[in-house]
């Protein structure tokens, strides 16, 4: 850890928010697994048990749905991020707010640990350029209404947020694709293609040290 003067700002550091595949759904079974039912109740709306989280995990479609993470060091993931497209008829209440044939829905989920960094928000930008690159202009998230991460999230997008019944529902209209945008996501998954490589080979050295002879590691 750097210790920083009083009198200067902490820097939170970079978050890089990769693309997830098939195989990081292991990955993604322990980051679900770790949650505690507080944190299930709040990213599932229910204290779902071990057996239907692991259920949940193995049902991802990586070809239809959108799955994003953000990695640590040690290659665990500290947030996840799952964009759901469906057709828009699926969400009546929305269905008259755009002329698109689909909306997504966004669901977050992040590590006790790595609370307060962003990576939340972060992991919103990049659904959310996602769904612009994609032709969808709505993007909805449905929430209990004591989920104040998803909430303060919700705000800081600037999305409409109705609440009834102790849940929170919010849609944000997403502006159309542009170069721009599409330019964008590109570099962002580049860069954290790049930062998962350099993790990957990192911990993997790591690894190969520790079974030197004389080398001490834990």
């Amino acid at each position: 850890m750097v210790a920083m003067s009083l009198d200067q700002p902490t820097e939170k550091p970079v978050i890089r928010v990769k693309e997830l595949s098939e195989r990081d759904r292991r990955r993604l079974l322990m980051h679900f697994l770790a949650l505690d039912d507080s944190d299930r109740l709040l990213r599932f709306g229910t204290v779902l048990p071990d057996e239907l989280v692991t259920r949940y995990v193995q049902k991802l479609d990586f070809s239809r749905d959108k799955v994003f993470g953000v990695y640590d060091s040690n290659l665990d993931l500290l947030g996840v991020g799952h964009l759901a497209f469906a057709p828009k008829e699926a969400m009546p209440s929305l269905s008259d707010a755009t002329l698109k044939a689909r909306i997504a829905e966004f669901g977050v989920s992040v590590a006790a640990s790595a609370r307060g960094l962003g990576i939340g928000s972060r992991l919103f930008e990049r659904a959310a350029i996602h769904c612009r690159n994609e032709d969808v202009d709505i993007l909805y998230m449905h929430c209990l209404s004591s989920n104040q991460t998803m909430i303060h999230i919700a705000k800081k997008a600037g999305m409409e947020i109705q609440r009834g019944y102790g849940e929170a529902d919010a849609y944000l209209k997403l502006t159309p694709a542009n170069p721009g945008s599409i330019l964008q996501e590109a570099v962002e998954e580049q860069f954290a293609a790049f930062d998962y490589t350099f993790k990957a080979n990192s911990k993997a050295a790591a690894k190969l040290l520790r079974k030197l002879p004389g080398i001490k590691g834990k």
